[in-house]
């Protein structure tokens, strides 16, 4: 079949709390096989906070595989067993403290599909009330708003790096018309 590739064999090389990896080998469409690593991930949301006014809650926090510290909307893991809809609600109420009036679902992307199966659901959030934030142990950012306009010149500009950020902001900034 063409486009397609079939598992023949698959082998655990790591398996930890967030990911488990694998090496597997693949038949080809032309018959011959491939080694394929794959890191097997539940999957992730992200929400993008939107004021009355049209401005976002970001967070920056230091992201240790890159030594840097970087801007994104709030997000984070979905526990086994745990739906998408409410892992956003819980990530956004730790993070920045907001609950909302509206949750709108804007879809998914998968963010490195060459070896990874982590697909990300993106939510916009509006009718925010904030509140404090109840962040994990090993979690420490900051919360920050800023004008969603702003927001996507930063994502143009290189300024904002995370792929789920930039998307999230360039997919609201789209259905407002801004």
């Amino acid at each position: 079949m063409h486009l397609k590739e079939t598992q023949l064999r698959s082998e655990v090389r790591y398996d930890g709390p967030v990911f488990t990896v694998t090496s597997d080998i693949a038949e080809l469409e032309d018959g011959t096989s491939a080694l394929r690593d794959v890191v097997h991930h539940n999957g992730g949301v992200c929400v993008i906070p939107i004021t009355e006014n049209n401005e976002i809650y970001v967070v920056k926090q230091f992201r240790y595989p890159f030594q840097t510290v970087t801007v994104e909307i709030p997000a984070g893991k979905i526990n086994k067993g745990e739906n998408h809809y409410d892992c956003g609600k819980r990530e956004l109420l730790e993070e920045t403290g907001c609950t909302c009036e509206e949750y709108s679902y804007l879809g998914c992307l998968y963010p490195t599909p060459a070896y990874d199966t982590e697909i990300i659901h993106i939510y916009m959030a509006r009718g925010l009330s904030r509140g404090n934030q109840n962040l994990d142990s090993d979690e420490f950012l900051d919360v920050e708003k800023i004008p969603l306009e702003s927001a996507v010149d930063m994502v143009m500009n290189g300024e904002i790096l995370d792929s789920k950020t930039q998307i999230a902001i360039l997919k609201a900034a789209r259905i407002l018309g801004i």
